[in-house]
């Protein structure tokens, strides 16, 4: 059964109170209008850009409230968190400013980038654990042994209503907002974006976006209340989350309207979009709203949307990863294996071939001793770059036509 308001773990009274306590110290992230994303999804697409905070994600504006609201008693004894990267760095970043100690544990997998900017905030970093939750237990023990606060990356009210102040923007920032897309990992940034949206504006449509990898929060709302789930690898690692928070939970099921979710692939191509269509730089989890509306996924139709851009803390060489893996998913990058006459000439012949559909050749690779090679042929794996998937069809069209034998590469 639904939770009745009362019931909840936060009001609009609380977003209220905690952007009173972070107005001074958070940024007013941009939420400008995509003209481009529109066109690709069908609504009228506003980006709210939270990957342009000091820290790089929203993540901060849970954190400062959690902690404006120690005591002084509390804040001598210093905090402790748990995080892969945003939450880490949005505890280290204000906690240092307020000279109030911060431990974070952080998980082996979590990117360089990440740890390198926890630290150079201020806060000691702990690497231990395969996962958020193995990081987490080791975080419990340290606060319980060294008395010191834990503040959690969503499960907290006052952490939720924190996050929950992007709704408050956004209601100021798209005056003519009809809804709002949200990645979901453990549920406080949603939970807070739609109590505060739907306490003030119940027509907005409040839609969440989980990887499914690690769908959480659906599993959640299939059984009424929260569920562990098995752990899986995703290149969302800000919302790598297995179970549902128990204080998000009630909320996300009061108050979101809808949720899907979405691949890796899917992912990784928002980001690339978000590179390329709008020079914005995006990790994982804060490209995952997106993906779901330019995969056409979520019920709406021709809507005034706003997009939360979560995140922008991703390591290089991922990025390069999934540039490259974005670039396979759009058909702009293929590697075709294509078997050859081993005589001269043979390449030169396939080559030209190539080079008359303006197709780029970036890599090759012969062999003459795998795949099944008949003597006297080999085989070619050669990297093209194309325009997209209509050139690429066009090419291997052309080499049917000519008599090469070939097949894709994945």
């Amino acid at each position: 059964m639904t939770q009745t308001k009362q019931n909840l773990s936060i009001q609009l009274a609380d977003i209220l109170a905690a952007r009173e306590r972070v107005r001074s110290s958070i940024y007013y992230s941009p939420c400008p209008h995509s003209q481009m994303l529109s066109a690709l999804t069908g609504q009228q697409i506003y980006l709210k850009l939270e990957n342009l905070q000091m820290t790089g994600s929203f993540k901060e504006r849970g954190a400062l409230n959690r902690i404006a609201l120690l005591t002084p008693e509390q804040a001598a004894r210093g905090v402790v968190a748990a995080s892969a990267g945003n939450h880490a760095q949005g505890v280290a970043y204000h906690a240092a400013k307020r000279g109030i100690r911060a431990i974070i544990v952080m998980p082996l997998p979590t990117p360089l980038v990440k740890v390198t900017a926890t630290r150079n905030f201020g806060a000691e970093v702990l690497l231990h654990g395969a996962n958020y939750d193995e990081a987490c237990e080791e975080a419990t023990r340290i606060c319980a042994a060294e008395n010191m606060t834990f503040i959690h990356p969503f499960d907290d009210p006052m952490v939720m209503a924190g996050q929950g102040t992007v709704g408050l923007e956004l209601l100021e920032q798209v005056p003519q907002l009809e809804a709002v897309v949200v990645a979901i990992g453990g549920g406080g940034l949603i939970g807070g974006i739609a109590c505060a949206i739907k306490e003030s504006r119940p027509g907005v449509r409040v839609i969440g976006v989980q990887t499914s990898r690690l769908p959480s929060m659906v599993r959640a709302i299939e059984q009424h209340h929260p569920v562990t789930i098995d752990p899986a690898m995703t290149i969302a690692d800000g919302i790598s989350v297995r179970r549902a928070g128990e204080a998000t939970f009630p909320v996300v099921e009061q108050y979101v309207d809808e949720i899907v979710t979405v691949d890796e692939d899917e992912i990784a191509s928002s980001i690339l979009v978000l590179l390329e269509r709008e020079k914005t730089l995006a990790e994982g989890a804060g490209a995952t709203a997106l993906a779901a509306l330019l995969q056409h996924k979520t019920s709406l139709k021709g809507a005034h949307t706003a997009v939360l851009v979560g995140g922008g803390n991703i390591d290089v060489t991922l990025l390069s990863r999934i540039i490259e893996r974005g670039l396979v998913q759009d058909g702009r990058m293929i590697r075709l294996r294509i078997h050859l006459l081993d005589k001269p000439g043979a390449l030169a012949e396939l080559t030209e071939l190539i080079a008359d559909y303006r197709v780029n050749i970036v890599d090759t690779l012969y062999n003459r001793a795998y795949y099944g090679v008949n003597l006297g042929d080999t085989t070619i794996d050669i990297t093209l770059e194309t325009r997209g998937k209509e050139q690429v069809e066009e090419l291997l069209a052309a080499l049917t036509a000519e008599g090469y034998k070939h097949s894709r590469v994945l």
